[in-house]
Order: structure tokens, then sequence, then C-alpha cells
């Protein structure tokens, strides 16, 4: 039953030709959006700012915003040293351990706004950088991609705002950038007012590990260790991680891939802030036999040993040698597709696809990081998708900013025919030719001989 609500057997739906409403870059956009003057030699700190995710958020910041003063922070000098020659002269390196709350505070307090970029997030206990940022009246966004941590740094919310603090989470690429663009298909649809939004699907796809290293990789194993939450029809339902795979088209530059169901926070927050009631979300790579690898990971390994963060971090150890050397080969292309399905058969997508997830996930963050220094989160903790967190009017300057270097960029595109409708249409057609059968098999043999002679 969840498995039909959820389409956990069939293809993506084709394309439709272009609406009035649908923008599409082909080329990537030169013309980067200049932050206005109220955010110039605002301070800020990236955390994780050694790493891939964090490294190319100061690198996009420091593209986006050339006046801005970007603090990089990690624990090794040495890596600092080597980002700070690719970031202007605005920045310096700051060490601190995010385990070590008084060295954390201290690091704020210099701040306007801190990025939490020391992933993975999966099995952490506390939200400890979030805590310390509203303790010092820090602004604060992290590119979280856990359910669980999402969730328990948005039960913070009232004490943002007592403290003046806003804070965005989840404010990454996929969960993130997704987030907006699904919050945006939704507003779209609700303005038309012809039909309700019923069915909400995200889908993801990265060769290798995006250029993203050893940290997607954990994340990845640690995703293995979570039941998939979805929702169908209102209700929620759990599924197996890495199964009901789906082939998905996305389009130029990336074009059909098989992903699986992975539990990831946007489909809770969809289904409860944007108010859809069928939401899921799934991922796939490449080469094709990593996928064969997570579904045996996940079929074959038992939840506690994956949910060992000690345990995942051993088997990143023993396989990320490998995966760097198939990195090479495959690429790091990314893609986002997400769809949407209203009552009265307005279907309708967008579609984000960059050459190189290692770069575009730095304008992702960049671009939510602008969007807080320009006063468009609300004090409290929120979701991207939320208007506290991202105001409507500020989301098409985040998707623009979000989306440089892309190689296709569509919102808003119609679909030609959906998957629940094609489901259906092959089940009539299934029901119809038995009955015929029944009602005249010795006609319609005939009719079959016939043709054949013809």
């Amino acid at each position: 039953m969840a498995g039909a609500l959820l389409h956990l057997k069939c293809s993506a739906p084709p394309l439709m030709a272009s609406s009035a409403r649908e923008r599409e870059v082909s080329k990537p956009n030169t013309e980067l959006a200049i932050p206005t003057d109220k955010i110039k030699n605002s301070r800020v700190l990236i955390l994780g700012g050694t790493g891939r995710v964090g490294g190319s958020t100061a690198v996009a910041l420091s593209k986006l915003s050339p006046d801005l003063q970007i603090h990089v922070g990690g624990r090794s000098r040495e890596k600092g040293a080597e980002m700070l020659k690719k970031l202007g002269v605005k920045s310096k390196f700051v060490e601190v351990d995010i385990n070590n709350l008084d060295a954390l505070e201290t690091a704020l307090q210099d701040v306007d706004l801190v990025v939490h970029a020391a992933g993975p997030f999966q099995q952490a206990g506390r939200c400890t950088v979030l805590e310390a940022a509203i303790h010092t009246k820090t602004a604060y966004i992290d590119v979280c991609d856990d359910t669980s941590y999402a969730f328990r740094a948005k039960s913070l919310c009232k004490e943002a705002m007592k403290a003046n603090v806003s804070a965005i989470t989840t404010a990454g690429i996929y969960p993130g950038v997704s987030n907006v663009m699904a919050a945006e298909l939704v507003r779209a649809a609700r303005e038309e007012g012809k039909g309700e939004p019923e069915r909400l699907r995200f889908s993801y796809y990265t060769a290798g590990t995006g250029g993203a290293g050893p940290t997607i990789l954990a994340t990845s194993f640690l995703l293995l260790g979570e039941d998939v939450v979805a929702y169908g029809k209102g209700q929620k339902v759990k599924l197996k991680p890495y199964s009901g795979m789906l082939n998905i088209d996305f389009g130029k530059g990336v074009r059909k891939k098989d992903v699986f169901l992975l539990n990831l926070p946007e489909v809770r927050t969809a289904h409860e802030v944007l108010g859809i009631p069928t939401v899921s979300a799934r991922f796939g790579t490449a080469p094709f036999f990593w996928n064969w690898g997570m579904a045996l990971l996940a079929n074959l390994l038992p939840q506690e040993f994956l949910r060992d963060r000690r345990k995942v971090q051993q088997l990143v150890d023993l396989f990320d040698p490998v995966v760097r050397a198939v990195d090479g080969i495959a690429g790091e292309r990314v893609s986002m597709r997400v769809d949407l399905e209203c009552s009265n058969g307005r279907n309708t997508l967008g579609i984000f696809t960059h050459r190189r997830l290692s770069v575009s996930v730095g304008f992702a963050v960049a671009a939510f990081v602008l969007a807080a220094l320009e006063g468009s989160t609300q004090p409290g903790v929120w979701f991207p998708e939320e208007p506290e967190g991202i105001a409507v009017q500020a989301r098409q300057l985040l998707l623009e900013r979000a989306s440089q270097g892309t190689i296709n960029f569509v919102m808003n595109k119609y679909v030609l025919l959906s998957d629940s409708f094609l489901n259906r249409l092959s089940f009539s057609l299934r029901e119809t030719f038995l009955i015929v059968i029944c009602y005249d098999h010795t006609g319609l043999l005939g009719w079959l001989r016939r043709s054949q002679k013809r």
C-alpha cells in the first residue's frame, strides 16, 4: 500500500515543452549577484572551513561578496594556511574545536554569523554550535542533512527568539536549495488556485562522492542505518533504506539515473511546513555498482553497526582509497529534481544540475549566508522552506546565487504525464485486456492470427 503511494517501482514521466512560468539556465550565469551595502565588512566564521563543503563555501562567499571578512575555522593550521591562499586579504584562520564549548564561544564572540559545516551530523548528541550561537547572540546556518539533528535544532527555536538570534538548519544544497525549489513549486501551484498540491518527490544524483570526500561517504553509510520515513496520503510510513528504486530523468547533462529511498529531513519538513500529504526522497550515484554496494550494505549489515560512528569511520577508512580512485573517473556531477503533483492534474518540476558538486555546494550555502546577512531571516530556528527562514520575496535571488555555474536550471516546468497517472493507466489497460480475454478469447485470438497473416 505504502509502496504504491510513494512510486516505488516505475520510471519518471517525460518532460513537456516549456511553460510561461518556466525559467531555464543552460549556461553559467556570469553576472554574480552583488550583496547590498549593509553586509559589507560582515564577519563570517565557517566551522569545518578546511573541509570540502566549508572550504567551497568560503571560496564562493569570497567571489559573491569580496568585502566579507571570512574566518576559516578548523583544527589544522597547515590546512588553514592552504585555504587562506584561495581567499582574499580579509580572511584569517581560527583554530577551533566544535567539541570545546569554551573555545567555540570565544571564536563566536568576534563574528556576525557562523556556518556549521563540520559534519557528519548523523548520531550527533547535541547541537553544541547552535547552542553557542544563541548564547553569544550570533546568527547561525548549518548544512545538516540528518532528520534527528535538524529537529533537535528546531526545538531551540524559542530560545533563539528570546536571544534575537536568527538561524537556519539544513541550509546546504540538498537539503537546502532543494527545499526552496519545492516551496516555490508549491507557491506557484497554490497561486493558480485550481488544484491542491498532493504529492512531492525529491530525487538526487551525485557521481561518486561528488568530490566531497570522506564526509559524504560517512554520511551515506550512517543513513543506511536509519529507517526511511516517508508520507503517503498524510500517513507516516517507514521503509527500508536504499529500496524503492526509481529511474529518474534528470534532463540535460545527466539523463536517466536510478535513485533509491533514503531518510532525509526535507521529507518531514515538506510534509509539515508545506502541507503536502505524500512526500518521499531518493538518492542515486555512479558508477552503477556503487548503488549495488549501498544496497548490499543496507541488507547485510545490522542497523546497530551502521549507527555506530566509530565503526562507520572504519568502513570509510577501508573504502576511501577505492572511492577516490573511482571518483577520478566518475567525476562529480550533481543533479536535483523536485516533482510536484496537484489534484487538478497540474504537474510541475524543478531541475538543478552542475558539473561539480564541490563547487556548487559552496554557492548553495553562500546563498543562504548572504540572505541571512541581508535580513531575510527572522529570529528563531527555521527550515529553508519556512518564510521566516527565507522570506518569499528573497527566494528568487537565493536561487540565482545558488545556481551559479549550473548547466541546467529549470523551475516550474510542466510535466506531460505524472507517475500516478501512468500507473493508473497501466493498471486500467491490463484490466481491460483481461476482461476482453475472459469475455471472448476465441475472437481475440482469431484477430491476432489475422493480423499476423497481414
